[in-house]
């Protein structure tokens, strides 16, 4: 989970696997696969790199390398 800021300054935790997109017009704005869509206080870079770190804390990164090499063709 991530922590974000909605923008009446309230923190909520977005489960970090749901988000679809980010975009920054000049709002943030994330997009849950489920469809949801709200406005933050946080960059979009800020973000990311959260959305990041939370993949690495968790091992998905090292998971998806894994199986891309068990994958790939002798």
């Amino acid at each position: 989970m991530i922590s974000v800021t909605r923008l009446n300054g309230s923190q909520i935790w977005l489960n970090a696997l749901l988000i679809e997109m980010v975009e920054e017009t000049p709002d943030t704005y994330i997009t849950l696969t489920t469809g949801k869509r709200m406005i933050v206080l946080e960059k979009a870079e800020e973000i990311i790199a959260s959305v990041k770190a939370y993949h690495h804390e968790v091992g998905i990164h090292q998971a998806t390398i894994k199986v891309q090499q068990m994958e790939e063709p002798l």
